[in-house]
């Protein structure tokens, strides 16, 4: 945990105590931006069942769609560690940067120069309005921790991520770590 103020390139881990909420129960979010409007991020470890090819045709690739957060979830997003190759980017942080010119990018993956450990494809985004990710912090709905992986993030498998985060906090976050995701099946 860090007690720094929320800045965009942290990561939230979703206390154990979300529970019932289909979109953040066991989330861990790449808080992509963060301002005085509100903030942006991007679940990491929620896999969907498509493929960048079942959502964009003309694309012919196999890349996982993660969903991204319950906003605008009829929108494709991605972020990525590739600024040199794809232009107009913006930096989230620590070597990974969000969006682009999408043409661009679509062309690169097709000629093999894009692979799925630089690039990451989301559904929907997750939002909060000014002031409220400070306030769902101080009713502790969410652990903010820095994000130790920088551009690697990409790359960390998705199916555990929120179990081991959880477990290298310690103490009390221990139990959860082995709790079922719906406790009325314990």
């Amino acid at each position: 945990m860090i007690s720094e103020k929320l800045k965009k390139g942290h990561l939230l881990i979703a206390e154990p105590s979300i529970l019932g909420d289909l979109s953040f129960n066991r989330s861990v979010i790449l808080l992509a931006d963060h301002n005085n409007e509100g903030s942006v991020g991007f679940i990491l470890n929620k896999p969907l069942e498509y493929t960048l090819m079942d959502l964009v045709p003309e694309i012919e690739s196999s890349f996982t769609i993660y969903n991204g957060g319950p906003v605008e979830q009829d929108n494709l997003y991605f972020i990525h560690c590739i600024p040199d190759l794809i232009p107009d980017s913006v930096e989230i942080s620590n070597g990974i940067y969000w969006g682009g010119d999408f043409e661009k990018t679509r062309d690169l993956i097709n000629s093999g120069k894009i692979n799925k450990d630089n690039i990451r494809f989301f559904l929907g985004y997750t939002g909060w309005d000014a002031n409220q990710l400070e306030t769902e912090m101080n009713s502790n709905s969410w652990i903010l921790i820095e994000n130790s992986y920088k551009q690697n993030i990409l790359q960390k498998s998705s199916s555990n991520f929120w179990k081991e985060k959880i477990m290298e906090l310690g103490g009390e976050y221990l139990i959860w770590s082995n709790a079922p995701e719906n406790p009325m099946l314990n």
